[in-house]
Protein backbone atom coordinates (compact mmCIF):
# COMPACT_ATOMS: atom_id res chain seq x y z
CA UNK A 1 0.00 0.00 0.00
CA UNK A 2 0.63 3.63 -0.78
CA UNK A 3 2.72 5.46 2.15
CA UNK A 4 1.27 9.05 3.16
CA UNK A 5 5.02 10.80 4.15
CA UNK A 6 8.28 10.18 2.88
CA UNK A 7 11.04 11.07 5.33
CA UNK A 8 14.04 11.84 3.33
CA UNK A 9 17.44 12.35 4.50
CA UNK A 10 20.32 14.47 2.32
CA UNK A 11 23.56 12.96 3.44
CA UNK A 12 27.35 13.60 2.86
CA UNK A 13 30.19 11.63 4.94
CA UNK A 14 27.61 11.23 7.69
CA UNK A 15 27.79 7.40 8.45
CA UNK A 16 28.80 8.62 11.94
CA UNK A 17 25.13 10.08 12.70
CA UNK A 18 22.80 8.27 10.45
CA UNK A 19 22.05 5.08 12.73
CA UNK A 20 20.58 8.04 14.92
CA UNK A 21 18.12 8.85 12.79
CA UNK A 22 17.13 5.06 11.54
CA UNK A 23 16.58 4.51 15.47
CA UNK A 24 14.73 6.82 15.93
CA UNK A 25 12.70 5.81 12.09
CA UNK A 26 12.60 2.25 13.97
CA UNK A 27 10.65 3.46 17.03
CA UNK A 28 7.92 5.37 15.17
CA UNK A 29 4.12 4.03 16.73
CA UNK A 30 3.02 4.92 13.20
CA UNK A 31 4.87 3.16 9.78
CA UNK A 32 2.50 5.02 7.20
CA UNK A 33 6.11 6.18 5.76
CA UNK A 34 9.10 5.55 3.90
CA UNK A 35 12.41 6.23 4.21
CA UNK A 36 14.78 7.98 1.44
CA UNK A 37 18.20 8.63 1.94
CA UNK A 38 19.99 10.21 -0.90
CA UNK A 39 23.70 10.20 -0.61
CA UNK A 40 25.47 13.05 -2.05
CA UNK A 41 29.07 11.22 -2.75
CA UNK A 42 29.85 9.99 0.40
CA UNK A 43 32.89 8.22 0.92
CA UNK A 44 32.55 7.49 4.08
CA UNK A 45 30.92 3.76 3.82
CA UNK A 46 27.30 5.34 3.78
CA UNK A 47 26.42 2.87 0.54
CA UNK A 48 27.45 -0.11 2.56
CA UNK A 49 25.64 1.00 5.83
CA UNK A 50 22.58 1.72 4.59
CA UNK A 51 22.09 -1.16 2.20
CA UNK A 52 22.78 -3.34 5.49
CA UNK A 53 19.28 -1.65 6.99
CA UNK A 54 18.18 -2.54 3.87
CA UNK A 55 18.37 -5.95 3.91
CA UNK A 56 17.27 -5.87 7.72
CA UNK A 57 13.93 -5.07 5.96
CA UNK A 58 12.75 -3.23 8.97
CA UNK A 59 11.27 0.13 7.18
CA UNK A 60 10.98 0.56 3.51
CA UNK A 61 14.01 2.40 2.32
CA UNK A 62 15.38 3.86 -0.61
CA UNK A 63 18.66 4.67 -1.17
CA UNK A 64 20.11 6.87 -3.93
CA UNK A 65 23.73 7.60 -4.79
CA UNK A 66 24.43 10.97 -6.57
CA UNK A 67 27.51 13.30 -7.55
CA UNK A 68 28.60 15.80 -5.02
CA UNK A 69 26.52 19.00 -5.78
CA UNK A 70 25.97 20.46 -2.53
CA UNK A 71 22.40 20.43 0.18
CA UNK A 72 19.87 21.86 -2.46
CA UNK A 73 20.93 19.17 -5.31
CA UNK A 74 20.10 16.38 -2.50
CA UNK A 75 16.75 18.28 -2.26
CA UNK A 76 16.36 18.08 -5.89
CA UNK A 77 17.28 14.70 -6.27
CA UNK A 78 14.68 13.50 -2.94
CA UNK A 79 11.46 15.78 -4.73
CA UNK A 80 12.13 13.91 -8.22
CA UNK A 81 11.84 10.68 -6.27
CA UNK A 82 9.27 10.97 -3.89
CA UNK A 83 6.12 9.48 -4.65
CA UNK A 84 4.15 10.47 -1.65
CA UNK A 85 1.41 13.19 -0.89
CA UNK A 86 3.47 14.46 2.31
CA UNK A 87 7.37 14.87 2.43
CA UNK A 88 10.04 15.87 5.22
CA UNK A 89 13.59 16.70 5.33
CA UNK A 90 15.45 14.69 8.59
CA UNK A 91 19.03 15.81 8.69
CA UNK A 92 21.64 13.18 8.71
CA UNK A 93 22.41 14.01 12.07
CA UNK A 94 18.83 14.55 13.41
CA UNK A 95 16.32 12.09 14.93
CA UNK A 96 12.60 11.93 15.29
CA UNK A 97 10.76 11.86 18.53
CA UNK A 98 8.66 8.39 18.42
CA UNK A 99 4.93 9.63 18.11
CA UNK A 100 6.43 12.26 15.02
CA UNK A 101 4.60 10.44 12.10
CA UNK A 102 1.08 9.76 14.26
CA UNK A 103 1.19 13.15 14.50
CA UNK A 104 2.14 14.58 11.12
CA UNK A 105 -0.51 11.91 9.75
CA UNK A 106 -3.10 12.29 12.39
CA UNK A 107 -3.43 15.78 11.89
CA UNK A 108 -3.28 16.03 7.81
CA UNK A 109 -5.98 13.41 7.80
CA UNK A 110 -8.03 15.18 10.05
CA UNK A 111 -7.54 18.70 9.12
CA UNK A 112 -5.21 18.86 5.96
CA UNK A 113 -6.72 19.93 2.26
CA UNK A 114 -6.01 21.60 -1.16
CA UNK A 115 -5.81 25.09 1.05
CA UNK A 116 -2.66 24.13 2.55
CA UNK A 117 0.50 23.40 1.80
CA UNK A 118 1.45 21.10 4.79
CA UNK A 119 2.46 21.24 8.30
CA UNK A 120 4.95 23.09 10.79
CA UNK A 121 6.04 21.69 13.90
CA UNK A 122 8.89 22.66 16.63
CA UNK A 123 12.30 21.78 16.01
CA UNK A 124 13.49 20.32 19.41
CA UNK A 125 17.64 20.98 20.59
CA UNK A 126 18.78 17.33 21.45
CA UNK A 127 20.71 18.52 24.51
CA UNK A 128 18.38 20.61 26.37
CA UNK A 129 14.74 19.15 25.01
CA UNK A 130 13.83 22.96 24.53
CA UNK A 131 12.22 24.28 21.59
CA UNK A 132 14.41 26.18 19.39
CA UNK A 133 13.11 29.80 19.67
CA UNK A 134 10.17 28.38 21.45
CA UNK A 135 6.73 26.98 20.89
CA UNK A 136 4.27 29.02 18.18
CA UNK A 137 2.01 31.45 19.68
CA UNK A 138 -1.28 29.70 21.64
CA UNK A 139 -4.18 29.30 19.71
CA UNK A 140 -2.42 29.65 15.98
CA UNK A 141 -3.84 27.13 13.55
CA UNK A 142 -1.97 28.07 10.32
CA UNK A 143 0.67 30.51 9.15
CA UNK A 144 2.10 31.95 6.30
CA UNK A 145 6.11 30.55 6.70
CA UNK A 146 8.04 33.89 5.51
CA UNK A 147 5.86 35.91 7.85
CA UNK A 148 7.53 33.73 10.86
CA UNK A 149 10.49 35.43 10.86
CA UNK A 150 9.60 38.67 9.37
CA UNK A 151 7.19 39.50 12.10
CA UNK A 152 9.30 38.25 14.66
CA UNK A 153 5.98 35.52 15.37
CA UNK A 154 8.56 32.70 15.79
CA UNK A 155 12.85 32.93 14.91
CA UNK A 156 14.06 30.02 15.86
CA UNK A 157 14.02 26.29 13.87
CA UNK A 158 10.94 24.61 12.38
CA UNK A 159 10.08 21.59 10.88
CA UNK A 160 8.14 21.86 7.78
CA UNK A 161 6.24 18.77 6.43
CA UNK A 162 5.00 19.37 2.80
CA UNK A 163 2.79 18.19 0.00
CA UNK A 164 4.49 16.69 -2.63
CA UNK A 165 3.00 18.13 -5.52
CA UNK A 166 3.94 21.71 -4.59
CA UNK A 167 7.76 21.28 -4.29
CA UNK A 168 7.69 19.28 -7.46
CA UNK A 169 5.99 22.12 -9.29
CA UNK A 170 8.78 24.30 -7.94
CA UNK A 171 11.67 21.93 -7.98
CA UNK A 172 14.53 21.48 -9.42
CA UNK A 173 16.32 24.40 -7.78
CA UNK A 174 18.78 26.19 -10.19
CA UNK A 175 22.09 27.19 -8.69
CA UNK A 176 25.31 28.49 -10.13
CA UNK A 177 28.82 26.66 -11.61
CA UNK A 178 30.77 26.09 -8.31
CA UNK A 179 28.22 27.89 -5.70
CA UNK A 180 27.20 24.60 -3.38
CA UNK A 181 25.92 26.47 -0.78
CA UNK A 182 22.62 27.50 -2.28
CA UNK A 183 19.70 26.78 0.72
CA UNK A 184 16.86 25.01 -0.31
CA UNK A 185 15.00 26.96 1.89
CA UNK A 186 14.25 28.81 -1.92
CA UNK A 187 12.25 26.21 -2.97
CA UNK A 188 10.15 26.03 0.50
CA UNK A 189 9.53 30.01 0.08
CA UNK A 190 7.87 29.97 -3.17
CA UNK A 191 5.16 27.56 -2.07
CA UNK A 192 4.66 28.70 1.41
CA UNK A 193 3.69 32.55 0.54
CA UNK A 194 1.22 31.28 -1.47
CA UNK A 195 -0.36 28.72 0.56
CA UNK A 196 -0.60 28.59 4.56
CA UNK A 197 0.81 26.08 6.84
CA UNK A 198 -1.17 24.12 9.34
CA UNK A 199 0.53 24.59 12.79
CA UNK A 200 1.29 21.68 14.81
CA UNK A 201 2.34 23.39 18.17
CA UNK A 202 4.50 19.75 18.54
CA UNK A 203 8.17 18.17 18.66
CA UNK A 204 9.04 16.56 15.36
CA UNK A 205 12.16 16.59 15.17
CA UNK A 206 15.42 16.48 17.79
CA UNK A 207 17.92 18.29 16.25
CA UNK A 208 21.79 18.47 17.24
CA UNK A 209 24.16 20.79 15.53
CA UNK A 210 27.57 19.51 14.27
CA UNK A 211 29.84 22.28 14.85
CA UNK A 212 32.62 21.48 12.50
CA UNK A 213 30.55 20.99 9.69
CA UNK A 214 27.10 21.95 9.81
CA UNK A 215 25.55 24.35 7.12
CA UNK A 216 24.54 27.23 9.50
CA UNK A 217 27.50 27.19 11.76
CA UNK A 218 29.74 28.13 8.61
CA UNK A 219 27.12 31.00 7.13
CA UNK A 220 29.95 33.89 6.93
CA UNK A 221 32.01 31.33 4.96
CA UNK A 222 28.81 30.52 2.51
CA UNK A 223 28.40 34.15 2.13
CA UNK A 224 31.89 34.24 0.63
CA UNK A 225 31.43 30.88 -1.90
CA UNK A 226 28.34 30.90 -2.70
CA UNK A 227 27.17 35.04 -3.28
CA UNK A 228 25.28 34.61 -6.15
CA UNK A 229 23.52 32.11 -4.68
CA UNK A 230 22.76 34.21 -1.74
CA UNK A 231 21.97 37.28 -4.27
CA UNK A 232 18.91 35.10 -5.77
CA UNK A 233 17.64 34.05 -2.23
CA UNK A 234 17.51 37.86 -1.32
CA UNK A 235 15.80 38.56 -4.49
CA UNK A 236 13.12 36.51 -3.99
CA UNK A 237 12.77 37.98 -0.37
CA UNK A 238 12.60 40.87 -1.36
CA UNK A 239 9.23 39.94 -3.84
CA UNK A 240 7.58 37.86 -1.07
CA UNK A 241 3.54 38.81 -0.46
CA UNK A 242 3.78 37.66 3.00
CA UNK A 243 6.92 39.50 4.75
CA UNK A 244 7.81 42.92 6.07
CA UNK A 245 9.23 46.71 4.28
CA UNK A 246 11.41 46.55 6.77
CA UNK A 247 12.65 42.55 5.51
CA UNK A 248 12.63 44.05 2.12
CA UNK A 249 15.05 46.79 2.87
CA UNK A 250 17.10 44.07 4.83
CA UNK A 251 17.22 41.72 1.71
CA UNK A 252 17.82 44.59 -0.30
CA UNK A 253 21.25 45.35 1.24
CA UNK A 254 22.06 42.28 1.21
CA UNK A 255 20.98 41.90 -2.45
CA UNK A 256 23.80 44.51 -3.59
CA UNK A 257 26.54 43.18 -0.70
CA UNK A 258 26.19 39.71 -2.55
CA UNK A 259 26.28 41.15 -5.68
CA UNK A 260 29.46 43.14 -4.92
CA UNK A 261 31.21 39.83 -3.60
CA UNK A 262 30.07 38.08 -6.73
CA UNK A 263 31.53 40.57 -8.98
CA UNK A 264 28.12 41.17 -10.90
CA UNK A 265 28.45 44.42 -12.68
CA UNK A 266 24.38 43.77 -13.16
CA UNK A 267 21.35 43.11 -11.50
CA UNK A 268 20.41 39.11 -11.68
CA UNK A 269 17.74 38.30 -13.93
CA UNK A 270 17.30 34.60 -12.85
Amino acid sequence: MSKTLTIFTPTYNRAHTLPRVYESLKSQTCKDFEWLVVDDGSTDGTETLVRSWIDEGVLPIRYIHKENGGLYTGYNAAYENIETELNVCVDSDDAMPEDAVEKIVDLWKTKGSKKYCGIIGLDIDMDTFEPIGGRFPDGMTECYFPELYARNIHRGDTKQVMRTDLMKEVAPQIGFPGEKNFNPVYMLLQVTDKYPLLVLNEPLCLVQYQVADSMSRNIFRQYLDSPRSFAKMRRLEMGLRHTTFGNRIRCAIHYVIELFISGCVKILDK
